[in-house]
């Protein structure tokens, strides 16, 4: 079953001109996808189209084969996609990691201790224990982005929407999301502006391009 599908998804800002006319698109299980575009092309817009958090003024959204339309149908979209969103701080609000990646199993419904070992499997896995007791606003922004990561994969989505992941990251850091990243078995849509990054994780790539997405030219 596809996991996701936008059609002729069309969209604008207050008072703004439309960024989106059109746009469509599908992701697939274990597909590996990117958008790519402009600053202020919508490709951030269209990723909050498809968990809900904005709505087109006309077009689709189906997620898991099912048409989403209204608020409630996206609660179980939201925990079945994870969205890495393009600044740390707009994701991490706990005193510590290690609270900052309990609260989404929590809010699942996890025990406490079960959380607590969610926490420390997803650190393990991402090679991050050492960040476990560290209070998150003290981090470095590439230690923010990769703990924001741990916070999406301790929810154990099916599908992973990546915002701009390299932002503000250095070459080693950049380079330790990307050998994460390829390791994981979620689909990925990956919006990025940085070619070798997409090259490497998600070559499969769409333009978004006069509010529509097309075939990237290479």
């Amino acid at each position: 079953m596809t996991i996701l599908a936008l059609e002729e998804i069309c969209f604008a800002y207050p008072g703004h001109a439309p960024v989106l006319e059109g746009a469509s698109f599908q992701l697939e299980p274990g597909q590996r996808l990117s958008i790519a575009g402009p600053n202020g092309s919508g490709k951030s817009t269209l990723l909050r189209i498809a968990l809900g958090l904005q709505t087109p003024s006309s077009g689709r959204v189906i997620v898991f084969g099912k048409e989403r339309r209204v608020e409630a149908d996206f609660h179980d979209v939201r925990r079945r996609i994870g969205l890495v969103f393009q600044d740390p701080d707009d994701q991490l609000f706990c005193p510590t990691v290690a609270e900052d990646i309990a609260f989404g199993p929590l809010n699942l419904g996890r025990s406490k201790d079960e959380a607590l070992a969610i926490v420390d499997r997803t650190l393990t896995d991402l090679e991050l224990m050492h960040l476990r007791d560290r209070i998150t606003h003290k981090l470095s922004g590439g230690e923010k982005r990769l703990v924001t990561l741990a916070t999406v994969l301790a929810m154990e989505p099916e599908a992973l929407l990546l915002d701009e992941p390299t932002n503000a990251l250095d070459t080693k850091n950049e380079s330790r999301l990307l050998e994460i990243l390829k390791d994981l078995p979620q689909a990925i849509l990956l919006v990025s502006h940085t070619p070798s990054f997409r090259q490497a994780l998600a070559p499969d790539t769409l333009e978004l391009r006069d509010g529509k997405l097309v075939e990237s030219r290479g």
